[in-house]
C-alpha cells in the first residue's frame, strides 16, 4: 500500500514520501511530464535492484526509457561522465520534451541533475533517492554539480528537479555504512534549526524512518526556499560542517570517507571553532560529538591521515568569498549563522584535535 505527503520549495516541486512507490513511478511522472523519450542515469550498484523496476514503470505509462548505469561513487562526478552521458543522450534522441531521471544517491542526483541542466540548455529532472542521505539532503534544493581536481561540486547549476520521489522501501536494501551516513546530516539540520528533533535522536526508531525523512525535507525545505540561489547566506547554513567535511573528502580522494562520514568529522571541526568564536557550551559541542557517535559516524581522524592537504583544499570552498573565510556556526543546538571572524588558524586548531 502507498502512503505518500506533499511538500513544495522554491520553485515549487511535489516531494512525494511513503512506500510502494517506484512500481508506480511511470503513472505518476505521467501527471506532469509529456515525454515520451526519456533516460534513467544510475550506477552499476543500483541498477541490478531498481532500474528493471522503474524502467517497466516508465514503459507502462507510455514512456520509451533508456538506462545508463556509471560506476558508482565520487570519481564518476566529473566533466568527462558527463560528457559520455549527453553523447548517449544525444544518440538516444532525447529532446526537449525529453526528461531525466536520477535514480541513486547523492552522486547521481548531483549528475544526473547537472545532465539535465545543460542538455537542450535544460530538460525536466525527476529525482528518485535511494540513500537516507539523498532523500534528507541533496534530492531537495536543485544543487547539481561535478568535481575538478581543485575541490567538490565547483562545476554545477542550481535546476530543481520537476519532482521528487522517496520510497523508504528502499533503505532496506543499504549497506549499514551507507545508511549510517545518511544521519550525518541529519544531525547537521538538528544543530542548525531544530534543538527538539536532536534530543530526539537518541531514541529513533530506525524501522519507521519515514517521520524523521518527513522534519528534515520540511527543514531543507524552509531554508532553501528563502534563498533559493545561495545569494543572501541563508542557504549557507546548510554547509554546517560542510567547509571541513569536504576539504577532508578531497584530502582522502573521495576513497577514504563516505561523504557524510567526513561531514560528521566537520561537524566536530565547527562545533569546536562555534565553541570558542560564537558562545556554544562545552556541554552541547560535546552531547553533538557523542550522537555522532551513538550513530558509528567518525569524530576523530586517523594519526596518519594527511591533514595538510585538508588546507590545500580549503582554498577552493565555495563559501571563501574573495579569498575571505565565510563560516557556519552554531551558539547552540538548533540555531546558527554565518561568521566573517574565523580564521584559517581557527580552523587548522580545530583540525588538529580531530
Amino acid at each position: 500500500m502507498t502512503s505518500a505527503e506533499n511538500y513544495s520549495d522554491a520553485p515549487s516541486y511535489d516531494v512525494i514520501i511513503g512506500t510502494g512507490l517506484l512500481d508506480t513511478v511511470g503513472a505518476t511522472i505521467a501527471q506532469l511530464l509529456a515525454g515520451p523519450r526519456c533516460v534513467i542515469i544510475t550506477d552499476a550498484n543500483v541498477a541490478p535492484l531498481f532500474g528493471d523496476r522503474v524502467r517497466e514503470s516508465l514503459a507502462a505509462a507510455g514512456f520509451q526509457p533508456g538506462l545508463i548505469a556509471i560506476p558508482p561513487g565520487e570519481g564518476s562526478k566529473t566533466l568527462e561522465q558527463v560528457g559520455l552521458i549527453c553523447d548517449q543522450l544525444v544518440a538516444d534522441g532525447l529532446d526537449r520534451q525529453s526528461f531525466v531521471v536520477g535514480l541513486g544517491g547523492g552522486v547521481i542526483g548531483d549528475i544526473s541533475g547537472f545532465v539535465a541542466s545543460i542538455y537542450h540548455r535544460g530538460i525536466p529532472h525527476v529525482q528518485i533517492p535511494t540513500t537516507l542521505l539523498a532523500m534528507v539532503d541533496s534530492s531537495i534544493g536543485g544543487k547539481t554539480g561535478v568535481n575538478t581536481g581543485a575541490g567538490k561540486n565547483l562545476l554545477g547549476a542550481v535546476h530543481p528537479p520537476a519532482l521528487v520521489l522517496e520510497d523508504a522501501d528502499v533503505l532496506a536494501t543499504l549497506p549499514a555504512r551507507e545508511l549510517t551516513q545518511g544521519f550525518a546530516e541529519i544531525i547537521k539540520h538538528a544543530i542548525i534549526a531544530d534543538a527538539g528533533m536532536f534530543d530526539a535522536l537518541h531514541n529513533v526508531d530506525r524501522t519507521d524512518l519515514i517521520p524523521l525523512i518527513r522534519r528534515n525535507i520540511e527543514i531543507k525545505a524552509g531554508i532553501v526556499a528563502t534563498d533559493e540561489m545561495d545569494r543572501t547566506g541563508e542557504r549557507a547554513l546548510l554547509n554546517f560542517g560542510h567547509t571541513v567535511g569536504h576539504a577532508i573528502e578531497s584530502a582522502g580522494q573521495y576513497r577514504e570517507f563516505l561523504h557524510g562520514e567526513a561531514v560528521s568529522l566537520g561537524i566536530v571541526a565547527a562545533g569546536t571553532i562555534s565553541m570558542r568564536k560564537a558562545g556554544l557550551v562545552r556541554s552541547q559541542r560535546d552531547a553533538i560529538i557523542d550522537l555522532l557517535g551513538s550513530f558509528d559516524l567518525p569524530t576523530r581522524l586517523q594519526s596518519d591521515f594527511p591533514r595538510e592537504k585538508i588546507f590545500e583544499a580549503l582554498p577552493f570552498d565555495k563559501k571563501f568569498q574573495g579569498g575571505q573565510i565565510r563560516f557556519v556556526v552554531t551558539p547552540g543546538i538548533g540555531s546558527a549563522h554565518l561568521a566573517d571572524d574565523i580564521t584559517m588558524e581557527d580552523i587548522r586548531e580545530a583540525v588538529d584535535e580531530l
